[in-house]
């Protein structure tokens, strides 16, 4: 009988090791699939062969490691900035790489809430899906609508294909130049490659700092819906400024993010 639990207990290790190394191998083969697909993409291969090299050297010049292990993405609609933040393996916390310029923006100030509202999104994001075919050079997907957009918006058409694109136009996304999509999506795709499945992306009305905060007040001082939906994010945005890290994305059930 103990012969019969050890054996038992042995196997169950061989068979917990076997599958580690059946997931290991499917992950990998997964992103060499990825990337062979992305890199037979004659833009995308531009891109790469263009950026990649020179990301590398600046990463170097700020002490960060490349490709990075960890990235992270917040925008700030009223300034038309697009911030770049990575974090080292051996880090804790997150380091400001870059800054880029959204070059334009539809709508106003608040959240997208059904589809044809030409509104940017507001909230807690991720990138979804690389687009290297897009009819705006190279596009980046974002998983918008997410759990808190579809209790919060129109639960039937909600709207969709929000992207971070180039070709500097827009009617709800974030677009910048060419050469700014280039960078941006090499320096994703080779998070991607080096095995960051779900790049977080971040998009607030303003830095809710003094200014910011004081200009949503005499602007929308009268709007308590969009009031009520500032404080939610700032919650994330203050603990991203307190300590640089970032928490998982969690909802309540009336769609408001819990920090």
């Amino acid at each position: 009988m103990r012969f019969s639990i050890k054996r038992a207990g042995y196997c169950a290790v061989v068979f917990l090791f076997a599958a580690s190394i059946s997931f290991s191998l499917r992950a990998q083969t997964d992103v060499n699939t990825f990337k062979s697909y992305q890199l037979s993409s004659p833009r995308v291969a531009k891109a790469y062969a263009q950026y990649n090299e020179s990301l590398r050297r600046d990463f170097q010049q700020k002490n960060l490691a490349y490709p990075p292990k960890e990235m992270y993405i917040r925008a700030f609609k009223a300034h038309n900035e697009m911030e770049v933040w990575v974090r080292n393996p051996d880090a804790d916390t997150f380091t400001l790489f870059k800054q880029y310029k959204i070059c334009a923006l539809s709508g106003s100030l608040g959240p997208k809430r059904w589809e044809g509202d030409r509104q940017v999104p507001e909230g807690f994001y991720f990138i979804s899906d690389f687009n290297p075919k897009s009819d705006f050079y190279l596009s980046l997907m974002l998983n918008y609508p997410n759990y808190s957009d579809l209790i919060l918006g129109n639960k039937a058409t909600p709207g969709g294909d929000i992207y971070i694109h180039g070709g500097c136009v827009t009617v709800g996304c974030m677009p910048m130049k060419d050469e700014g999509i280039q960078e941006i999506y090499t320096l994703c795709l080779a998070a991607r490659f080096n095995g960051e499945t779900n790049i977080p992306v971040h998009v607030f009305p303003v830095r809710f700092n003094k200014t910011g905060l004081n200009f949503l007040g005499r602007e929308y001082a009268d709007d308590t819906t969009r009031q009520r939906f500032w404080i939610n994010l700032k919650a994330g945005y203050d603990y991203f400024e307190k300590h640089h890290t970032i928490l998982p994305v969690m909802y309540n059930q009336e769609g408001k993010y819990i920090f």
